[in-house]
C-alpha cells in the first residue's frame, strides 16, 4: 500500500502495490467516502485494467453503489461520460504514461470535479488502511454498459471551424490516444504512428513531455516534406503525440520541429478568443510572458495558475475560464466540463491553421519574443532551504508563492519548486536577451545547489 496514494491519482506497480483486493478495498472507501450511486468506470488497455476493473466494482456495487461501464475509453472521455450522464462520480484505471506494470485510479466527484491527497485521497487511503466502510446495503448495486464514444465525437465535432482540409501524423503510443483520436475522424485526414492498443507500449513510453519519445513522429512528418520545400510545405500539417490515457498531447510543427507547448497554449487563447471576443484564459506560471500578452492582445483576461490539474480545473470553475493551458500538455476546456481533453486540443490547432495561409511554424515564430529555459532539475539535500536562499538573494524583485518561489524582474523571471516526491528543485526562467538567461541560470544554479 505504501506510497499508492498520491497527491492526485492511486497508482502503483500491479501485483506488488496495488493487487485485486487493494482495489476492491478503494472501491468500497471511495463509495463509503462519497456516498455515490451513479458512479462511471472507465479502463485503459493495459492488461492488468481489466482485473482491476471486476476487483473495483465488486467494492463499488457492494456498497450499493451503480456502475456506468464506458469500457475501454480516454481519460478525457471519462470526463465527459461523468457530466453528460450526470453521474455522482467516476473512476478512471489507468497510469498514464507510467510502464505496462503500472496501473492505478484517477476519481472525481460529479461533474468531473476532480478528487485530490487534500480534497478526498488521504480520507480514502485512511478508510482502506482502516476497513473503515459504510455498512453494505442489502441490495448490492449492478453494473451497466454505455458507450460513450459515438456522443464524444459529436461533442468534440460541434467545435470544428474548419476552413481547408488539413493533414496531420499522430502517434498513438498503442495507447488510449488510438481512441481519443477517434473523435477527430471525418474532420482532419490522419495519418497514424502505433495505433493498436498493446498495453507493454512496445515502441516508445507515451510521454510527449520527454522529446525524445518525439522521435518517430519527428521523422514520419520530415519524411513528408519534399526535398525541395515549396510554398506549399510539406504533406503534414502538423504532428500530435498523445500520452498514455491521452489526457495530454504534444506538438510537432510541419517541419518536425517540437512546439513548445506554451506556444500551444497561446495558439489555442487566440482561436478560441477569435471565436468568443473576450473571456478567462489561465495559463501555467512556467509559461512564457507571451502567452499573457496574447490573450491581452486578443480580448482575453489572462490568469495565471499553478502546476497541477486539480488546483486548474478548481480555478478554471471559479472563474468560468474559457480555457487553461499547462506546460505539461494539459489541455483544459470549458466545454469539457472545464477537463482536459486532446481531441479538442488539436482540433482547434487546426481550426486556426485552416484559417490561415501560413504553416504552423510561421503562425509561432513571432511569439517567441524572449529566451526561455526548460524546466531543470537539481537535486539538493534541502529543497525548501534552497527556495529560502533565493528568496533573499533577489528580495528586489517582484516575489509572489503562487506555487514555489516566482520572482519577476524588468527584463527576466524565475519559477522554482520542490517536488512532491524526490528530494528536487525544479527551476524555470526567461529572460529578453540568451545572454542573461545564460548568466542567471548560472546564478541560479549555483545558489539552489550551494550545500
Amino acid at each position: 500500500m505504501a506510497g499508492i496514494f498520491k497527491a492526485y491519482d492511486i497508482r502503483g506497480v500491479v501485483g506488488k502495490d496495488l493487487d485485486e483486493d487493494m482495489a476492491f478495498k478503494i472501491g468500497r472507501a471511495f463509495a463509503s467516502f462519497l456516498n455515490c450511486r451513479r458512479v462511471v468506470v472507465g479502463q485503459d488497455m493495459r492488461s492488468s485494467s481489466e482485473i482491476m476493473f471486476q476487483a473495483l466494482t465488486r467494492g463499488l456495487t457492494q456498497q450499493g453503489a451503480n456502475v456506468i461501464r464506458v469500457g475501454v475509453c480516454s481519460t478525457p472521455m471519462s470526463y465527459y461520460a461523468n457530466g453528460k450522464l450526470l453521474a455522482d462520480a467516476s473512476i478512471m484505471i489507468t497510469a498514464s504514461h507510467n510502464p505496462a506494470e503500472w496501473n492505478g485510479f484517477k476519481l472525481c466527484r460529479e461533474q468531473a470535479i476532480p478528487i485530490s491527497g487534500a480534497t478526498g485521497i488521504q480520507e480514502i487511503e485512511q478508510r482502506v488502511k482502516a476497513s473503515d466502510f459504510a455498512p453494505a446495503p442489502v441490495a448490492p448495486g449492478a453494473i451497466s454498459n454505455y458507450d460513450i464514444l459515438p456522443e464524444y465525437i459529436k461533442h468534440v465535432k460541434k467545435l470544428a471551424q474548419l476552413r481547408r482540409p488539413m493533414t496531420i501524423a499522430t502517434d498513438c503510443a498503442n495507447a488510449m490516444g488510438c481512441v481519443e483520436a477517434r473523435a477527430l475522424a471525418g474532420l482532419i485526414r490522419m495519418d497514424a504512428l502505433f495505433d493498436t492498443l498493446d498495453g507493454t507500449f512496445p515502441n516508445h513510453e507515451a510521454n510527449p513531455l520527454k522529446t525524445e519519445t518525439l522521435a518517430a513522429l519527428q521523422q514520419k512528418v520530415r519524411d513528408g516534406v519534399p526535398a525541395e520545400a515549396s510554398a506549399k510545405g510539406g504533406k503534414y500539417d502538423f504532428g500530435a503525440a498523445f500520452d498514455g490515457d491521452a489526457d495530454r498531447v504534444g506538438f510537432v510543427d510541419e517541419t518536425g520541429a517540437v512546439v513548445p507547448m506554451d506556444m500551444i497554449t497561446l495558439l489555442i487563447a487566440q482561436s478560441i478568443l477569435k471565436k468568443k471576443k473576450k473571456g478567462v484564459i489561465l495559463y501555467d506560471l512556467r509559461s512564457s510572458w507571451t502567452v499573457r500578452e496574447v490573450i491581452l492582445e486578443n480580448g482575453g483576461t489572462p490568469q495565471m495558475c499553478r502546476v497541477g490539474h486539480a488546483f486548474i480545473k478548481q480555478q478554471m470553475r471559479e472563474a468560468q475560464a474559457l480555457f487553461a493551458g499547462e506546460l505539461s500538455g494539459h489541455y483544459y476546456f470549458q466545454e469539457n466540463y472545464f477537463t482536459e481533453s486532446s481531441a479538442m486540443a488539436v482540433l482547434y490547432v487546426a481550426n486556426l491553421l485552416s484559417q490561415s495561409t501560413e504553416p504552423l511554424s510561421a503562425l509561432i515564430k513571432p511569439f517567441h519574443r524572449y529566451f526561455k529555459s526548460a524546466e531543470i532539475n537539481s537535486e539538493v539535500k534541502d529543497p525548501p532551504a534552497a527556495l529560502a536562499r533565493l528568496k533573499n538573494q533577489y528580495r528586489t524583485g517582484k516575489q509572489f508563492e503562487l506555487d514555489g518561489l516566482s520572482v519577476e524582474f524588468a527584463d527576466w523571471w524565475f519559477n522554482v519548486r520542490c517536488s512532491n516526491t524526490e528530494p528536487l528543485v525544479r527551476l524555470n526562467l526567461e529572460a529578453k536577451t540568451q545572454a542573461q538567461l545564460d548568466q542567471h541560470t548560472q546564478e541560479l544554479l549555483a545558489i539552489i545547489r550551494a550545500q
